[in-house]
């Protein structure tokens, strides 16, 4: 099944499952008020909403109405966990070469992971508003996970059945706040403002054999101002799957229903594919010609980002959005 939000309810929305096509959908009424809710009780929603979805599908249920992208919010509006990973080592090698910094060996072997902005996600179609284009502006096209209850300590077979929703996020990135923040040996926080998920999110069943041992096999497509700019393989050059990543933010502490756990930047060895934000495109043209020829978006600038299934049809919907400065 899918689902998503509406603009409507309160601060965390009002719960919708969609249509498969993402062009019907139908208020949650009476199964769960937002999805945070659905999530906390998910053994005894999910088989609910799946009926719904089912009904919606079938052209059988009531109360369908047309889905306009405008009107949703992020399918978690805000949640209580955002750990986002870095399991592409191609994305961390470059970026970090670009700073200047080694990779350490312990992360080819142990996951890379933050605690990132969860207490507001842009919708699908909100603008990216910063303060100063000097900021260095990015986006971050990723695939997340979001989970139910999850105990502490959890192996990543144990983790499997934790995996309840898969979507996409924009993880923004202000890369010219990072390496100051850095040096201070405390991680991002202004370096790192809100992101924006996907219209949807969906069950795992719902991409069939495209998701595959805890990984997405299939290409993230972004556009830069209408323009291609990459169509990494999320499957490819993954070191660590979503059930290790979902046990690795679980060693120490459980984690909530709702959680978000997100791959970091899809990103391959091979640089054919295109790329999955600005800084690595602009660490390939360093390697490649001294210099980067690729700018940091700037107001007005324009994103897309969308994974298709092998038929062309959008599986989670578009991350559409503008860069607008703070007013």
């Amino acid at each position: 099944m899918k689902l998503g939000s509406l603009k409507e309810g309160g601060r965390d929305g009002t719960l919708i499952v969609v249509s498969r096509d993402l062009k019907q959908a139908v208020k949650a009424t009476g199964i769960a008020a937002t999805l945070q809710a659905a999530l906390d009780d998910w053994s005894n929603t999910a088989p609910r909403l799946n009926a719904l979805s089912d009904e919606l599908n079938a052209g059988t249920g009531a109360n369908a109405f047309a889905l306009d992208m405008a009107a949703l919010a992020a399918p978690l509006p805000r949640a209580y966990e955002f750990v986002d990973g870095s399991a592409y080592l191609p994305h961390v090698e470059r970026v970090r070469r670009a700073r200047g910094a080694e990779v350490p060996e312990s992360f080819y072997v142990d996951p890379l992971m933050y605690q990132a902005t969860s207490a507001g996600f842009l919708g699908p179609r909100d603008p990216v508003v910063v303060p100063s284009e000097d900021y260095g502006i990015d986006l971050e096209a990723e695939v997340v996970v979001i989970t139910d209850d999850v105990p502490m300590a959890v192996t990543p077979e144990q983790a499997v059945g934790h995996i309840q929703l898969v979507g996409l996020v924009n993880d923004v990135s202000l890369r010219n706040l990072i390496p100051g923040e850095l040096a201070k040996g405390f991680g991002f926080l202004q370096s790192k403002p809100r992101s924006a998920l996907s219209p949807v999110f969906v069950t795992p069943d719902e991409l069939g054999d495209a998701w595959q041992s805890e990984k997405l096999h299939l290409p993230m497509r972004t556009w830069l101002n209408s323009k291609w700019f990459g169509e990494a393989e999320c499957g490819v050059d993954m070191q660590f799957n979503f059930a290790q990543l979902v046990a690795h933010a679980a060693k120490t502490r459980p984690l909530s229903a709702g959680a978000i756990v997100g791959s970091g930047t899809i990103a391959n060895e091979d640089t054919s594919k295109g790329a999955s934000c600005l800084a690595e495109q602009r660490t390939v043209e360093t390697l490649r010609d001294g210099k980067p020829s690729t700018p940091f978006l700037k107001f007005g600038d324009t994103l897309r980002i969308e994974i298709t299934d092998k038929h062309g049809a959008s599986i989670f919907g578009a991350i559409e959005q503008a860069i607008a400065p703070l007013k």
